[in-house]
């Protein structure tokens, strides 16, 4: 159940900056809160963590973080001191709590989080909405290694996926773009595919074949978090290749593990994004590299979204990018 509540106005610290938050975008994560099968979130939870927000009032030590400026925020959290954190890659804490998730998220009037989570923009509200998913796509490519040498395929174009796809395209790789659903691929299309397959229509296998000369994408990302995707980014990428898995699965998955030696792959798991990636989303948006305007399927009103869960919840293929806009 979703229901709108009143709830007290945060007062920041003296280590914190006050936001007022204007659009909030959501995610599958956050549909699958909705319908309980999040494991990582508690009830109640307050959603949201792709956020365009306005500074309210000027931060000591923050000069890019004046009353009026335009922002967006990292969601997680890291405690400095687990083995992830020390490596230098603290998006991959041990004891990240994600706005909307393991902490109550943006989807308020005000939000007051540390000034070293924010990041200021020259960009409309709905593109600042798009940076925090556009980045873990792009950490996933850049965990994947990709270069302009390299074929992509990027299994589920979500939002995640997309990023993914914008990612792999602004290295100049060959980047094939898979899903089920024509709108999802023509937004690839749009955001940097340079090839598509819709895998109701045709051979997924046949065509990764046939695109990259018998050999498979020399990269696969999986962006879609199901056992038989898993599987297939094992059997579908070149030798010596590399698999990057984004979304996980929630039920136990079988391998072909004989496929992990005989082609000496890399596997690797990607989570959220560090501050580089931020950065470099908000490049390529700042200089309109990345068409993130064709993704966007609704644009609502606060007071109309537990009616958008609703029908999010009967009708998921009919949405790629919802966003909710904060009187």
């Amino acid at each position: 159940m979703l229901a709108i509540q009143e709830i007290a106005e945060p007062e920041p610290t003296c280590a914190e900056v006050l936001l007022r938050v204007r659009m909030v975008g959501l995610c599958g994560s956050d549909l699958n809160s909705y319908r309980g099968r999040n494991p990582m979130v508690t009830f109640p939870r307050i959603p949201g963590h792709e956020v365009a927000a306005t500074v309210v009032s000027s931060v000591a030590g923050w000069p890019n973080l004046v009353a009026g400026t335009n922002v967006t925020l990292s969601p997680y959290s890291n405690c400095q001191h687990c083995a992830a954190c020390r490596s230098h890659r603290p998006n991959a804490c041990k004891f990240n709590q994600t706005l909307g998730i393991q902490r109550d998220g943006a989807l308020v009037e005000y939000i007051a989080v540390p000034p070293e989570r924010v990041y200021p923009a020259n960009l409309s509200i709905k593109k600042l909405c798009f940076v925090e998913p556009l980045t873990v796509g792009f950490h996933a490519v850049s965990r994947g290694r990709v270069t302009g040498d390299d074929t992509v395929a990027i299994f589920g174009c979500g939002g995640v996926g997309l990023g993914a796809v914008a990612a792999a395209g602004s290295c100049g790789a060959r980047t094939i773009a898979v899903d089920l659903d024509d709108k999802k691929l023509s937004t690839a299309r749009h955001l940097g595919a340079t090839d598509t397959i819709h895998i109701r229509r045709e051979s997924m296998h046949a065509r990764l074949l046939d695109l990259t000369d018998g050999r498979g994408p020399d990269v696969v990302i999986e962006a879609i978090g199901l056992p038989e995707t898993f599987r297939a980014a094992v059997e579908e990428v070149a030798y010596t290749g590399r698999v990057v898995y984004i979304g996980y699965t929630k039920e136990p998955v079988s391998y072909e593990t004989r496929l992990f030696v005989q082609k000496e792959l890399d596997i690797l798991g990607s989570r959220n994004a560090l501050p580089e990636d931020f950065a470099t989303v908000i490049s390529l948006l700042e200089a309109d590299r990345i068409a993130v305007e064709h993704a966007i399927s609704s644009v609502i009103d606060f007071e109309d979204t537990p009616d958008l869960f609703r029908q999010w919840d009967k009708t998921p293929e009919q949405f790629t990018k919802l966003m909710i806009q904060i009187p």
